[in-house]
């Protein structure tokens, strides 16, 4: 993919992309935002700084389409468990709400796995974790975790299918071919162009590369 940094930040690689500390990604992660006129840093709503922060995490050789939205922030100083979800702690012009406590809760790391596809417009909730290989659909509210390898769609998010059966998926998971030195991953570009995991996992059987830390 051309990495056009130079277009308002709205396409290219994620970790060139992002300014923030908080925002982790893979290699060949990449966003693509032109059609919304979006840079990556504005999808990240609500992202808090200092030690109490969440961060967002996503694997390699995720595909994240325009429009897309990642909450962060915890609860945001909204208790749905007290009388009121106000914020009263966070209301700094009015002086008799000193006294408020802190409603805010960390909702603990977002963390998108490798190989995932998030679509236009699809909407990923605070402290979701979405496993490798799952498919987002466009406009999506993602609210729980995702399975590996699951297609989930609507509001709330639901599993549509697994993009392939049990025993398929088990084998992607062993290879996680995401990880393998690029060099390897170019010489089976055939197969990760296939839609055959048997044949893929031969492959790594004959090879077995190492965990690469390559860039």
């Amino acid at each position: 993919m051309q990495d056009e940094t130079n277009s308002p930040r709205r396409i290219g690689l994620i970790r060139d992309l992002t300014r923030s500390r908080y925002v982790v990604a893979g290699r060949c992660t990449y966003y693509s935002g032109e059609y919304h006129a979006q840079a990556f840093d504005e999808c990240v709503r609500y992202l808090r700084d200092g030690p109490d922060a969440d961060r967002l995490i996503f694997g390699s050789f995720c595909s994240v389409a325009s429009g897309a939205v990642f909450v962060m922030g915890g609860n945001q100083g909204h208790r749905h468990d007290w009388l009121s979800t106000y914020p009263f702690f966070y209301a700094p012009r009015e002086a008799g709400f000193a006294d408020a406590r802190d409603a805010y809760r960390k909702a603990g790391d977002t963390v998108i796995g490798s190989d995932v596809w998030i679509g236009t417009e699809a909407l990923i909730m605070p402290g979701v974790k979405v496993g490798h290989g799952a498919v987002i659909a466009s406009r999506a509210a993602v609210t729980r975790d995702v399975p590996p390898y699951a297609i989930v769609g609507g509001n709330p998010a639901q599993v549509i299918r697994s993009r392939f059966g049990e025993a398929d998926v088990a084998q992607l998971l062993e290879i996680a071919w995401w990880d393998w030195p690029m060099a390897h991953i170019r010489a089976a570009l055939p197969l990760l162009c296939d839609g055959g995991v048997a044949a893929l996992h031969d492959y790594w059987l004959v090879h077995r590369p190492p965990a690469s830390s390559d860039e």
